[in-house]
């Protein structure tokens, strides 16, 4: 059974941080890469970061420099550091396994989500 909670979200001003956390249950998350994902209302999931199971990492231009991922795969979980946040960054974050590998799987599965919130 695979199950994902994410944790960490909040109010936080303009340059603040905060860290999120993905605990991650079942083989399926454990073993293929893993991704953070980002959602606001009316607006497709977007991809803001994956890393592979060996910590190998890739992030797309609008986090690049600013949001960091890392996995322990001892404890199962997955974080994502976000530095120097702005307004934009306001969303639902969500983790998952990569797009490459919820595709090739068929993988419907979401968690609820944590959300942040990025205002002064």
């Amino acid at each position: 059974q695979v199950q994902l909670v994410e944790s960490g979200g909040g109010l936080v001003q303009p340059g603040g941080s905060l860290r999120l956390s993905c605990a991650f249950s079942g083989s399926f998350f454990s073993l293929n890469p893993m991704a953070w994902y980002r959602q606001v209302p009316d607006n497709q999931r977007e991809l803001v970061a994956t890393i592979t199971y060996y910590g190998n990492a890739d992030y797309p231009d609008s986090v690049k420099g600013r949001f960091t991922i890392s996995r322990n795969n001892a404890i199962n979980t997955v974080y994502l550091q976000m530095d120097s946040l702005q307004p934009e960054d306001t969303a639902l974050y969500y983790c998952n396994a990569d797009p490459e590998t919820m595709e090739k799987y068929g993988m419907e599965y979401w968690g609820k989500g944590t959300l942040v919130t990025v205002s002064s």
